[in-house]
């Protein structure tokens, strides 16, 4: 059974950080594109990275670029999202998902997209507040 588990939520000042994971069961999350979501009270659900398969290809939304890093650990099966310098407009729920669709990652709009994701965690919940 496929199973994404995201961790690594929780309340943080401003200017903190916190690292999420992603944590696959059931395949091999190297074998797919990887992305995080994010979804704040009252706001459309907003992409904010994906990361190709073996393409070295990561794109990031405009409003974490800089701030967020995507990471692969193929030993344990994770996908990393370590978060820095946040701000309260990152307070929100965020969802890992992964797609087959392995050419997602030559538009960036698409990757960023949730549409074409086949699998996705529960999600984990982010707090920035002082």
């Amino acid at each position: 059974q496929w199973q994404l588990v995201e961790s690594g939520g929780g309340l943080v000042q401003p200017g903190g950080s916190l690292r999420l994971s992603c944590a696959a069961s059931g395949f091999t999350l190297g074998d797919f594109v990887v992305a995080w979501f994010r979804q704040a009270p009252g706001k459309e659900q907003e992409g904010i990275s994906c990361a190709g398969k073996d393409d070295g290809i990561t794109y990031y939304a405009d409003s974490v670029k800089g701030r967020f890093t995507v990471s692969r650990d193929g030993a344990k099966n994770t996908v990393f999202l370590q978060m820095d310098n946040l701000t309260p407009e990152d307070t929100a729920i965020y969802y890992c998902a992964v797609t087959s669709f392995i050419r997602i990652t030559s538009d960036q709009k698409k990757c960023l997209s949730p549409y074409r994701y086949d699998a996705w965690g529960q999600g984990t919940q982010v707090a920035v507040s002082a």
